[in-house]
């Protein structure tokens, strides 16, 4: 029995020893692997509770031009932060630095006494304050450097390149777009601290630089763009109208080579300008472009054979639609005229006639295809759809005022580039901001080519309707547009604005759509005036001008060289008579057009009381005898222009 018990005893004590063995052994393996496999993830771990980081952002992608001019550069700047466990006295460092920086009391102090490792007090410190901060020593407050966005041409593209917050991020325009490759990877700088949040005497500091970002070339050039917005703010001025857009593109690629938007702001001053001076109008914004989008008309019912350039219609001042009378603008209407002259004469009777010719489905068709009714793919934030409505949505009413331009909503951009497309021989273009995104180093990390979309028109159809375009020039509505050798080509709009579901009597936009030279198109100009407050509210008149100065001065920077053309002298008449050639005086003041007539040896009579020949019998480039009676057609004072509608 105590032999049992003896035996007994001995295995719960082997037992236990086994146990107790295993236990150590378990707690020594169980040191090793803490000590040896999992060392370098704890040392992290309890360096990271440790040393507390004061995160530096990264220097923000320089923006170029296409040129390589800087738009957007970050330049050096400090900023000041504040570790609360080191302050001494709270309430004398934060009346100190209130007075350093301009900054509330109370905000620095509760900044300052904040349970934290670390605060910023202000960012982008001027370098008096950063030398007055440094002078003053304080305890717990540092200085770091912190890039700021800086902005060197002030104004230029303003709306294009946006604006970057105080935090380096971007927040509108292309710094926001392209905030991924602007931002780079924000640096920290660290120091081992307590649990109190002191720093350790003699602890572990570390620095990690930040990673600058990419950098953006862009398809704008510089010098169009100071071009296109001082011509721009010129026609601001003089027409006192509320806003206005003007955007120059090369139809071939789709490349914007200026967009400007007026009234402007300076980003590096953002905060002092009305927040509705940042939108970007050209993309974002609707209107209804009224005779300007009767290029589309025309594009459709050349393609689909409705039209040829000889063909005429009937203009007694009006149509009437579904019961519905459609005036032309013209007071008593055009008469008889071919295609050609429907088009210089901005004439609603003929395109409204065509938009019923085409009906809804075919009309809609192209439309689309030109890409109405959805964003064009610009690599820009809030680009606008615009509204088209499709055929079982629309009466027969509809489809005649879209003839001529109302009753449809697009973005100037959206105009634009439907236009490039006739231009580029019936190719529709995607718009484009950015050409490269690049290292610093210059290695580039993806470049942006020109991407066709879609035929929308035969190249034929396209070259038919440039060279009705360029008659509109030459003897229409678009005579002001001319640049003698740049053979400019394009259509003027007035249309009216529309309030409450009501087309106003006295609100407009003024415009103008245009390339040139007509047969081989470098450049197309989009001008368009929101609401002038001028007697006169012609596109003609006030719009094209401005297309004029900026097409030359363009060229001219192009080096696209003139082609000067010297028209045949004049024959002889039927009994041996010299023979003049009518000049286009319509969209002329009456006193240019008194002297373009009698330059031309004609005698000349003004019909009407206004002060903007809108129309002229004979018509331009007429040979009549010399002394022959040129009446010059003039409009009221207030009246519209091309597109009224009851």
């Amino acid at each position: 029995m105590r032999e049992v018990a003896h035996l007994t005893v001995k295995r719960r004590i082997a037992v236990l020893f086994l146990g107790a063995a295993a236990a150590v052994l378990f707690l020594w393996l169980r040191l090793i692997y803490l000590q040896v496999f999992l060392n370098p993830s704890l040392t992290g771990y309890a360096l990271d509770h440790r040393l507390r980081p004061i995160m530096v952002d990264a220097r923000r992608g320089t923006i170029y031009d296409r040129h390589s001019q800087e738009l957007a550069v970050s330049v050096s700047a400090d900023a000041v932060y504040a570790v609360p466990a080191e302050v001494k006295n709270p309430q004398e460092t934060a009346a100190v630095l209130s007075k350093i920086l301009d900054l509330e009391y109370g905000q620095v102090l509760a900044r300052l006494t904040k349970r934290s490792a670390a605060e910023w007090i202000k960012k982008r410190l001027t370098p008096e304050e950063a030398r007055a901060i440094r002078e003053a020593a304080l305890p717990g407050i540092g200085l770091v450097e912190n890039p700021q966005r800086f902005y060197p041409n002030g104004t230029l593209a303003a709306q294009v390149l946006g604006i970057a917050g105080i935090d380096n991020q971007g927040l509108e325009g292309l710094e926001y777009q392209y905030d991924r490759y602007l931002r780079g990877i924000p640096g920290r700088v660290m120091a081992e601290r307590d649990a109190a949040g002191r720093e350790i005497p003699g602890g572990l500091r570390q620095y990690v630089p930040p990673r600058e970002g990419y950098d953006l070339v862009l398809t704008i050039d510089r010098v169009i763009q100071y071009v296109a917005e001082r011509e721009l703010r010129r026609a601001m001025t003089e027409t006192k109208a509320r806003k206005g857009v003007l955007i120059v593109m090369d139809p071939r690629t789709g490349e914007i080579l200026a967009l400007a938007n007026e009234p402007s702001y300076d980003p590096n001053r953002y905060n002092d300008f009305p927040v509705e001076n940042r939108r970007n109008y050209a993309v974002t914004d609707l209107y209804e472009p009224g005779s300007t989008f009767k290029v589309i008309t025309a594009a459709a019912a050349l393609e689909e054979r409705l039209v040829t350039p000889g063909r005429r219609f009937y203009d007694p001042g009006y149509i009437v639609v579904g019961g519905r009378r459609i005036r032309c603008w013209k007071a008593g209407g055009h008469g008889s005229q071919n295609f050609v002259e429907a088009t210089e004469n901005s004439c609603n009777v003929a395109f409204a006639t065509l938009g019923l010719e085409l009906g809804g489905e075919r009309f809609y068709k192209y439309i689309k295809a030109f890409g109405f009714g959805e964003k064009t793919g610009l690599d820009f934030p809030g680009e606008a759809v615009g509204q088209v409505h499709p055929p079982d949505k629309m009466t027969t009413v509809g489809w005649a005022n879209i003839g001529f331009g109302q009753g449809i909503s697009v973005t100037p951009l959206q105009l634009l580039t439907a236009l490039s497309a006739v231009a580029n021989d019936g190719l529709l273009m995607r718009p484009y901001l950015v050409r490269e995104i690049r290292e610093r180093s210059g290695k580039v990390i993806e470049r942006r080519e020109p991407q066709p979309l879609r035929q929308v028109i035969s190249r034929e159809a396209a070259r038919e309707l440039r060279r009705i375009l360029r008659s509109v020039v030459v003897n229409g509505s678009g005579r002001r547009a001319e640049v003698p050798g740049y053979r400019a080509a394009g259509k003027t709009g007035t249309a009216q604005i529309a309030e409450g579901g009501i087309y106003s009597r006295t609100k407009v936009v003024a415009s103008f759509a245009g390339f040139a030279p007509f047969d081989e198109p470098v450049v197309a100009i989009l001008v368009a005036l929101y609401e002038p407050q001028t007697p006169v509210t012609y596109g003609g008149v006030l719009a094209a001008p401005v297309f004029q100065a900026v097409l030359g001065d363009v060229m001219a920077y192009l080096k696209v060289p003139p082609r000067l053309e010297t028209p045949p002298p004049p024959g002889r008449g039927p009994h041996g008579e010299e023979l003049a050639v009518v000049p286009n005086a319509r969209s002329l003041f009456r006193a240019e057009a008194e002297q373009v007539v009698t330059k031309a040896k004609l005698r000349f009579r003004f019909t009407g009381h206004g002060q903007v020949v809108i129309d002229q019998t004979p018509k331009p480039g007429a040979q009549v005898p010399v002394g022959t009676l040129v009446l010059l057609h003039t409009a009221d004072e207030g009246t519209l222009g091309e597109d009224i509608v009851p």
